[in-house]
């Protein structure tokens, strides 16, 4: 039981560090292309669905899932802000390209993780890749951007420029190792003639947009209560040894739960085995004639909709911060768009 909360917990809150890598809004182009090799550098074509549409878990929407920031959204507020910095930039006479948001998509389109929530859901992907991620989302796209001088690292930032690390010699040499942000002290007065902003150009795009700094696991952290709570259940408790039975009678024995099949269905290299996707396919079939994801899903629900009225204050003021940071953004993408 221990190992699965624990794993429960970290297939609730995984969703949120993938979703820190936000790219690209609705108002620009459909792909951004990379000079280097002709990639494109956004490509909507990978993002994740709003709303699974095949497997178990097609159509399913956890009450949470109204206060989590969408991709698209945090996309969406992170263009804007990165235009805007890149505008007040251009006010001091600094040409700067900031990477492209929506370039390395997360499987997931919010902190929910329900394709995955349950173990894996998508037969289609499960006979290709077994458990793995399908190799559009298993790529890197690189975004080069210049090194910015300290003056410049003063205009955006609103401080001065943090020294770099020392080299792996010097730490062998017992050198002392520069810290994050070591070194860091407020920006000058002006540039170019010009006052700086208070925080610099990023501060400054972050007021623009209504950008307040809220608690980011906050509903996450709800998410993963409420999964190892479910997991107490007598009704997922049940259907989850009428799953391993299942698995047990197509030879796979010793499977507790998904998340054991998860372990063991992901391979080291990250490619594929036959075995994998033989056990993928397998899970997925044994999760439907269970009834699995819609017995645990139901639980789970009745749960959130608890904790959405203890905590209606907190959740409401989220989502409401929400809304408004990605109204500015989409009204601030459309007026630069003209």
């Amino acid at each position: 039981m221990k190992h699965i909360k624990r794993t429960a917990a970290a297939v609730a809150l995984t969703a949120s560090a993938l979703l820190a890598s936000a790219c690209s809004p609705g108002t620009t182009p459909e792909t951004t292309t990379n000079a280097a090799d002709d990639r494109p550098i956004v490509n909507k074509e990978n993002w994740p669905e709003k709303i699974p549409t095949s497997g178990p878990a097609k159509d399913l929407t956890l009450p949470l899932e109204a206060y989590m920031a969408s991709y698209e959204d945090q996309v969406t507020v992170e263009q804007a802000a990165d235009d805007l910095q890149q505008s007040c930039m251009k006010d001091y006479g600094i040409d700067l390209t900031l990477p492209r948001a929506g370039a390395n998509p997360p499987p997931s389109d919010n902190d929910a993780n329900i394709e995955r929530r349950y173990g894996i859901t998508d037969r289609a992907e499960a006979e290709k890749y077994g458990y793995e991620l399908p190799p559009a989302l298993r790529e890197h796209t690189e975004q080069t951007m210049r090194d910015l001088s300290g003056v410049e690292v003063e205009v955006l930032t609103g401080h001065t420029k943090p020294e770099p690390p020392k080299a792996p010699n010097a730490v062998e040499a017992g050198e002392p190792v520069a810290v994050p942000n070591q070194g860091i002290e407020p920006a000058r007065a002006e540039y170019n003639g010009k006052k700086l902003k208070s925080g610099g150009c990023i501060g400054w795009s972050k007021d623009q947009l209504g950008v307040k700094e809220v608690d980011p696991t906050f509903v996450a952290e709800l998410a993963g209560d409420s999964l190892v709570r479910s997991l107490k259940d007598d009704k997922v408790i049940k259907v989850i040894a009428a799953w391993s039975a299942c698995m047990d009678g197509k030879g796979h024995a010793g499977l507790a739960d998904p998340y054991k099949a998860m372990d063991q269905g992901v391979t080291s290299d990250g490619e594929p085995s036959q075995e994998s996707i033989a056990l993928a396919v397998d899970d997925i079939d044994c999760k439907e004639q269970t009834d699995l994801v819609k017995i645990w899903f139901g639980v789970e629900s009745a749960i959130q909709n608890q904790q959405i009225v203890d905590n209606k204050s907190p959740l409401t003021g989220i989502k409401d911060q929400h809304g408004k940071e990605v109204g500015a953004a989409r009204r601030q993408l459309t007026a630069s768009a003209r």
